[in-house]
C-alpha cells in the first residue's frame, strides 16, 4: 500500500508603484481571482451510502469521505462523540500517510477530520532505515484508547522486507489531536530470530489496573506483553511478548493468515474475548473468536481448544456474505470491538462489495451474547432502527437465511483468491411452528430468543432476534435473527416477507 504526501505551495507576487500625492486615489488592482470554495461534506444516511464511491474516491474529496476508504478501524467514544482511526487507504490512488480520522455522533454520518500525522513519524521511520531499509509510505492499524486524561495511538509501519515492521505510540490530551510521538513498543526484523511482525496493536486493561498488548500478523501468530501503564510503552525494553494464539496447517501449508488480534474485557461476562482475523484480507478474511478468564490467557474457542495450537479455531462469527440480489460483502475482517457506555457492544470494520472488491466501506454491527457468553454479530450494519416488541406472529413469514459454512483453502493473497461467499437461502417460519411446512423441524420462540429445532431434536439453537434495516432491500425495519450452533457455526437471518 505505498502512498505519497502531496504539499502545494501558493505563492502571490505584488507589484507596488508609489503614488504622487497631487493623485488622491491610486489605480485600482483587479479584482482577485476568489479560491474555489471546498465542497462541503455531505450528511452521510442509511438512504445515501453507497456500496461504491467512484465519485469520491480521491484524496481531493477527502473531506467526503465519511464512512468511504476505511480500513482496520480502531473506534473509541469520548462523551457523546464516536472516533474512528483507520489505515492510510484510498480507492484507486495514492494517499498520504498519518491515519485517517473520522468522528460521529450516531455511527451513520461519519465526518472526516483530516490525519493524525503529518507524515511518517520519525521514530518507526528511523527504525526502519536503521535496518537499510525505507519504510512503506503509509500507516497502517492503529489501535486508540484512554488512559485518564491522555488519549493514546498505536500506529504500525512496515516496509518492503519481510518482517521488518514498527508499532510506535503517540499521545495527545484531545482525540482529535496534536499528536505527539512518544516511542517504539515493539520491533521485528528479518534477522531469522522466532517471532510474528509488528503491526496490528491491541491494548486492554484489566479490573486491576494491568495493560496487556497483543500484536501481530502471519508468521508466527499472535503474540502478548505487558505495558507499563504509566508509560503505554513495554514493562521491559526490549521485550517482543511471546505467543498466544496461531493457525492450522493443511500438508505442511499454513491455513491462511492470522492477525489483527483484539482483545476487550466484558465485565457482565467476566472473561477476556480475543476477535482475531483470518485469511487475506481482500477475499476470506473472517472473524474468530476465543476467550479467557486471564489476560495471559490461554484463549479457548467454543469447542475448548487453546486457541494456540495449530487448528482453526470456531466460532467464525463474520465472514464473506451475500444475501438475495446483492452482490455480497468479502474482506469483512480486522475487527475494532467497542462499547457504548451503557453496556451496548459494537464491532466495526471494512467492507468490500462483491462487484469491486478495491472499494473498502465502513461497516457496524451490533454485538449480541449467547445464552452461554459468547459474541455473536447482527446480519446488517447499525441503522439506529427503533427496538420494539417483537411477538410470535410476527416471527412468522419468510427469511433469507446464511449458515456459514467455511472452506479451508490453505496459503495467502496468490491462494486465496475468492472470497468464499456464503449465500442465503429461503426460510419459512409457519404460524404452526413448522419450519418450511416440514414436521421434523421446527420453530419456538422467547423474547428475544427464536429456537429452531432441526430432524426431531437432533439438531438446535437459539438465534437473538431484533429489528434492524435490511440494507440490501433498502427496507428501513425488518427482524433480524443471529446465533451459533453447539459447535460454533454462525448463521443469520432477516425476514423479507
Amino acid at each position: 500500500m505505498a502512498s505519497f504526501l502531496v504539499t502545494t505551495v501558493s505563492c502571490s507576487n505584488e507589484n507596488l508603484e508609489d503614488t504622487p500625492p497631487e493623485v488622491s486615489e491610486p489605480n485600482p488592482e483587479p479584482n482577485p481571482i476568489p479560491e474555489p470554495e471546498p465542497t462541503p461534506a455531505p450528511v452521510y444516511t442509511v438512504d445515501n451510502i453507497t456500496d461504491t464511491y467512484f465519485g469520491v474516491a480521491g484524496e481531493e474529496n477527502a473531506s467526503q469521505w465519511g464512512p468511504y476508504n476505511v480500513h482496520d478501524p480502531s473506534v473509541i467514544k469520548v462523551g457523546e462523540t464516536y472516533y474512528c482511526y483507520n489505515t492510510d487507504v484510498s480507492f484507486g490512488s495514492d494517499v498520504r500517510p498519518g491515519i485517517q480520522i473520522r468522528k460521529s455522533q450516531d455511527l451513520i454520518n461519519w465526518e472526516f477530520l483530516g490525519w493524525a500525522f503529518n507524515g511518517l513519524p520519525a521514530k518507526g521511520s528511523s527504525y526502519i532505515q536503521s535496518q537499510g531499509a525505507e519504510p512503506f509510505n503509509s500507516l497502517w492499524a492503529p489501535y486508540v484508547m484512554q488512559v485518564g486524561d491522555e488519549f493514546r495511538l498505536y500506529y504500525s509501519l512496515s516496509s518492503s522486507v519481510g518482517r521488518l515492521s514498527a508499532i510506535g505510540l503517540a499521545t495527545s490530551s484531545s482525540p482529535e489531536g496534536p499528536w505527539v510521538e512518544k516511542d517504539l513498543v515493539v520491533t521485528s526484523a528479518a534477522d531469522g530470530a522466532v517471532q510474528t511482525n509488528a503491526i496490528d496493536p491491541s491494548v486492554v486493561v484489566t479490573p486491576n489496573g494491568e495493560h496487556w498488548f497483543y500484536y501481530g500478523s502471519a508468521y508466527d501468530g499472535i503474540y502478548k506483553l505487558r505495558l507499563d501503564p504509566a508509560t503505554g510503552l513495554a514493562m521491559v525494553n526490549g521485550d517482543k511478548g511471546v505467543r498466544i494464539a496461531q493457525r492450522g496447517f493443511t500438508n505442511g501449508t499454513v491455513n491462511g493468515n492470522i492477525e489483527a488480534p483484539e482483545v476487550i474485557y466484558n465485565e457482565t461476562q467476566g472473561m477476556y474475548y480475543m476477535f482475531i482475523a483470518y485469511d487475506w484480507l481482500e477475499t476470506k478474511y473472517n472473524v474468530r473468536v476465543g476467550r479467557s478468564a486471564d489476560p495471559e490467557g490461554p484463549f479457548l474457542d467454543i469447542n475448548g481448544l487453546d486457541i494456540n495450537t495449530e487448528a482453526d479455531n470456531a466460532p467464525m462469527i463474520l465472514a464473506p456474505y451475500r444475501f438475495n440480489d446483492h452482490s455480497g460483502w468479502q474482506g469483512v475482517s480486522h475487527p475494532g470491538v467497542f462499547m457504548d457506555g451503557n453496556g451496548q457492544y459494537y464491532m466495526a470494520h471494512q467492507g468490500r462489495p462483491g462487484e469491486n472488491l478495491f472499494f473498502m466501506v465502513l461497516h457496524v454491527r451490533k454485538i449480541h451474547w449467547t445464552e452461554n457468553g459468547w459474541p455473536i454479530v447482527s446480519p446488517e450494519r447499525y441503522a439506529n432502527v427503533i427496538q420494539t416488541d417483537i411477538s410470535e406472529s410476527d416471527i412468522v413469514g419468510s427469511y433469507e437465511q446464511i449458515e456459514f459454512g467455511y472452506r479451508v483453502v490453505p496459503g495467502y493473497a496468490n491462494e486465496q483468491t475468492l472470497p468464499d461467499f456464503q449465500y442465503s437461502v429461503n426460510l419459512e417460519l409457519m404460524a404452526d411452528g413448522t419450519i418450511n411446512a416440514e414436521a421434523v423441524n421446527t420453530w419456538t420462540y422467547e423474547a428475544p430468543w427464536l429456537t429452531i429445532s432441526l430432524n426431531n431434536g437432533e439438531t438446535s439453537y437459539k438465534l437473538y432476534v431484533e429489528r434492524g434495516r435490511d440494507w440490501e432491500n433498502r427496507v428501513d425495519s425488518t427482524i433480524l435473527f443471529s446465533g451459533l450452533d453447539e459447535t460454533g457455526t454462525a448463521i443469520w437471518g432477516k425476514k423479507v416477507d
